[in-house]
């Protein structure tokens, strides 16, 4: 047989199997479509996974820690003042007060760790609300004062209880000694009006409280 016959036929049967193939293919596939097949109808009712538990999957609100209800913070209250004796002062504030706040909390600090190392019971060491002060100057002709700029004084307050009297020129001279330029050192006893001053007036809520009263 001519070898180019052979070819041309073998061509024509190669195509026709793909045909029959094709064909079978579409319509197994068009009566029983597969399960992957997205447009089929059969997906729906054969997904199990719909009446499985879930057990919690997507939520995380059991993952985060229980909120502990917040405590209303209650007024502050001052403390009974500790009388001195022959031998040891009562409750003394060491007040410091400057310009430079830096210099002034770190001064702070330095006192804090001076009584802890001297074994001074330390009860309280707070900030006074700071004060500002306006620096006006007068004109050359006329009556009118014009504000320069505003200055700023930092005060902190270390409170201490138990000094002894013998230890007490000690703390004081070794104080002296390492205080900065610019730092105000007064050393006095607690008293009522000292406790007050830590709170900023309000005249307003005063005189509607002393009304109402």
């Amino acid at each position: 047989m001519n070898p180019v016959l052979t070819k041309i036929l073998c061509e024509r049967h190669v195509t026709l199997l793909k045909q029959a193939a094709a064909t079978v293919f579409r319509l197994t596939f068009i009566r029983h479509p597969p399960l992957w097949y997205s447009g089929s109808n059969s997906l729906a009712s054969k997904r199990h996974y719909r009446s499985m538990p879930t057990h919690g999957i997507g939520r995380y609100k059991y993952l985060l820690p229980k909120e502990v209800p917040r405590k209303k913070r209650e007024r502050l209250q001052m403390k009974q003042l500790k009388p001195g004796t022959d031998t040891e002062y009562g409750v003394l504030n060491i007040q410091l007060t400057g310009y430079d706040m830096t210099l002034v909390e770190h001064y702070s600090q330095y006192v804090h760790r001076l009584c802890n190392q001297l074994k001074i019971k330390v009860e309280e060491s707070y900030a006074m609300p700071t004060k500002s002060t306006e620096i006006s100057v007068l004109q050359e002709q006329g009556t009118k004062m014009n504000v320069e700029g505003v200055i700023q004084s930092h005060e902190r307050i270390v409170q201490i209880s138990g000094l002894s009297s013998l230890l007490a020129p000690i703390v004081v001279e070794v104080l002296q000694t390492n205080q900065p330029e610019g730092i105000q050192l007064c050393i006095k006893e607690h008293t009522e009006a000292d406790f007050k001053a830590r709170f900023k007036a309000r005249p307003e809520l005063e005189g509607l409280m002393a009304q109402m009263n």
